[in-house]
């Protein structure tokens, strides 16, 4: 298209510092190009038919793919080869305005970023010209190579594939004015559940469209053919619309070519100048109507069909990265850098268009960019049991979250098993499951707040995501089965510890723990997940609690409602327990830490018996009992937000957005866990108790944890086959403190 020079050669805007080549003007530059097609003043083109946004578009295009190539290749490292494909799309959304758009493709960062370096949001963190932004690229302090909230602009992470959609989701319901495009892959359409939570939220929310799937369907995944590139188009649609999509738009590059490019997937890049025009301009006007059907009320999609790498260094997968002789000498990138080359006038116009789009750069207007203001709660309707008396934990916490709901009406609740199993139907009372069929018998409406998909990545990614967006929300789950959704809910507790603003936490409550579910067999006897919410501990801002009666876990609830940028995690029964705290003791457990909840009076030997959970206190006061009688003492310290018990040198909680550095000191640590010997019980695994051995100067200690769950009669069975019975405790707990 144009003859490369040198980018030392002709005078330049400062921004462009870095880049290598710059090349001749397009034909008829002069005529499309001498004033940006977005006019000062506003945010989008004002016609998308007009010959100038269409050769605007197309420049932009080039654009980004120039700098994708170039920033990947400037650390023979990154992934140019997919956005590349998509580049005319996310240009056409662009300069229609809709810059709130969202990746499930964490390999499309490259040109995700060069589009903020282009609307100059990247500014915000020092990258003002291209010289600065290969310099950053993979970077510490800079560009990471998969997407996250730190960058500005950036509307949420993306990494894990079939997760796009529930950031749009969550942006369509909070921002019901705004249309949230997402990029999709090929080769990540065949994730778990992409389609069919689309459809379930849209069975939901019917009257909620504004957000518009963009599928980049390449015909390649990451080193293979894409499972989906032997459909034709007449098949991909009717994908769509089989899931409930009324409007699905497809452009394949392939109506347009004019090179007789072989195969079912061509690069547009390598059409004439015209040919391309014409390419750009059928994809203009198709996501004009796409954008405004979907902003109309009319569930939308749009499908541009296009060969992986279009304009890059290769093409299908071999595009898909850059490999260590991918340097920007090598001949491969040198050559198509030299293909996409811009003059430098058409660098400043694409750059012009950028920060006009949308009514400023991204770092500015996103949505994400500011602080959701969150309806006024008011003093919960907290109950104080008293002491000695038996309550279901799960149910006393259901009464918080009705009353939340009751405040806050974009408060959602999601469930896939079913608030009623979990001792929490008073959840479902209050605040209806949201159903287009109603049925007072099963607390349902069109009009509820508690979101029931049946799928836990589809209730942990709502709900995760509508906490990253800035809204109030609760994911409900069996322990057994959180591990379903736990990919997405631990992908945005790290986006929140690196968030530039506050956003409420990623609150989840998980009840029908091991213990309770012994007659349903090991499919519901899972709680090793509680290891992966240990190990998360370090990161910084991620708190696994375990309330130990009814009082308790309201002051949990009623402290991760005020917590900002964590993950909370509350783990408790839905059977009746005692009431072992008040309400003030709740209160503390949860600052500090651990609290104690007994120890035996007088002077000698000393056992400490440091429980987590609720359940399992059961068989550690029967423990006790037996211990007290042989004469030792005993104290039994309730574990109850392990994170606290850590040092602070174990935890990175200084590099968190909102840190938090509250630990417990080592004289009530010690107060609390000294003794001739320490045995820790848990109805679930034990790396939660990590911080204890590590602190611990007891000089001989055990553990009482989950072994494997079996088919058994009651909570008592399941518990002995672990080894999880008094007897079995104050035995070995004897045996330590005589020893």
């Amino acid at each position: 298209m144009a003859t490369a020079r040198k980018a030392s050669l002709p005078p330049h805007p400062t921004f462009c510092e870095g880049i290598q080549y710059f090349g001749a003007p397009w034909p008829e530059y002069e005529r499309y190009a001498r004033r940006p097609a977005i006019s000062a003043g506003q945010g989008a083109v004002a016609e998308p038919t007009a010959p100038e946004a269409v050769y605007q578009t197309l420049l932009a295009a080039d654009a980004l793919r120039y700098l994708t190539l170039q920033v990947t290749g400037s650390k023979a490292s990154g992934h140019p080869g997919g956005f590349a494909s998509s580049a005319e799309a996310y240009a056409a959304l662009v300069m229609l305005g809709h810059t709130n758009i969202i990746t499930e493709v964490g390999h499309h960062a490259p040109g995700f970023y060069s589009a903020m370096f282009l609307d100059r949001s990247l500014e915000e963190m020092g990258i003002r010209t291209v010289r600065e932004l290969r310099e950053r690229f993979r970077e510490r302090h800079g560009l990471l190579g998969h997407l996250s909230g730190a960058i500005p602009g950036i509307l949420s992470p993306a990494g894990p594939l079939g997760q796009g959609q529930h950031f749009a989701l969550a942006g369509a319901y909070l921002h019901r004015d705004t249309l949230f495009p997402f990029t999709l892959g090929d080769g990540g359409m065949g994730e778990p559940y992409v389609l069919s939570a689309l459809q379930h939220f849209h069975t939901a929310y019917p009257e909620i469209t504004n957000f518009l799937p963009v599928l980049v369907w390449n015909g390649y995944s990451q080193e293979h053919h894409a499972m989906v590139s032997t459909w034709s188009n007449e098949r991909m649609i009717a994908y769509w619309k089989a899931h409930g999509f009324r409007n699905v738009y497809l452009v394949d590059a392939r109506d347009f070519d004019d090179q007789d490019q072989p195969g079912a997937y061509v690069d547009s890049t390598r059409f004439t100048h015209a040919r391309r025009l014409a390419f750009t301009r059928a994809l203009l006007e198709a996501m004009a109507e796409a954008a405004s059907r979907a902003l109309g009320g009319e569930l939308t999609a749009f499908v541009v069909k296009q060969l992986k790498g279009a304009g890059v260094h290769a093409s299908g997968a071999k595009a898909h990265n850059l490999y260590p002789q991918h340097t920007l000498e090598n001949d491969d990138v040198v050559e198509a850098l030299k293909r996409r080359a811009l003059p430098p006038e058409a660098w400043q116009i694409v750059r012009t268009n950028f920060e006009r789009a949308g009514g400023g750069p991204a770092a500015r207007t996103s949505v994400t960019e500011r602080v959701l203001p969150l309806a006024p709660l008011g003093a919960l309707p907290l109950v104080e049991h008293a002491v000695g008396d038996k309550q279901v934990p799960s149910t006393a916490m259901g009464t918080l979250v009705a009353a939340v709901g009751k405040a806050d009406p974009r408060f959602v609740v999601t469930n896939a098993d079913g608030n009623e199993a979990s001792g929490m139907r008073n959840v479902s009372d209050a605040l209806v499951i949201r159903h287009p069929t109603p049925d007072a018998l099963y607390s349902q409406g069109p009009d509820g707040q508690v979101y029931e998909p049946l799928n836990e990545d589809a209730c942990a990614g709502f709900a995760a995501a509508l906490a990253l967006f800035g809204g109030r929300s609760l994911w409900l789950s069996y322990e057994s089965f959180a591990i379903n959704g736990l990919p997405i809910w631990q992908t945005v507790t790290q986006a929140m510890a690196e968030l530039r603003r506050r956003t409420p936490s990623a609150v989840a409550m998980f009840t029908a723990g091991a213990l309770e579910q012994g007659r349903n067999g090991w499919t519901h006897q899972r709680p090793e997940v509680e290891n992966h919410f240990a190990a998360l501990m370090r990161n910084g801002n991620v708190y696994p609690l375990f309330p130990c009666d009814a009082n308790m876990i309201q002051a949990a609830y009623e402290w991760a409602l005020k917590a900002c940028n964590k993950g909370i995690v509350i783990t408790a029964s839905k059977s009746p327990l005692p009431v072992r705290t008040s309400l003030a003791q709740g209160r503390e457990a949860i600052e500090r830490g651990a609290l104690a909840l007994h120890e035996s009076p007088g002077t000698g030997r000393i056992v400490v018996l440091a429980a987590v959970g609720d359940m399992s206190l059961l068989p550690v006061y029967d423990a006790k009992e037996r211990l007290e009688r042989d004469g030792l003492r005993v104290r039994i310290v309730a574990i109850v937000n392990p994170r606290r018990l850590y040092r602070p040198g174990d935890v990175h909680w200084e590099s968190c957005a909102e840190p938090d550095d509250t630990f417990m000191n080592d004289d009530d640590f010690n107060a609390l866990f000294d003794g001739d010997a320490l045995v820790a019980v848990s109805g679930g695994p034990g790396a939660v108790f990590e911080p204890v051995w590590l602190r611990s100067r007891a000089p001989r200690r055990d553990a009482f944890v989950w072994k494997r769950g079996e088919t058994t009669a009651s909570p008592a069975e399941i518990m002995a086959f672990n080894g999880l019975t008094g007897e079995a405790i104050a035995r070995r707990a004897r045996a330590l403190a005589e020893g």
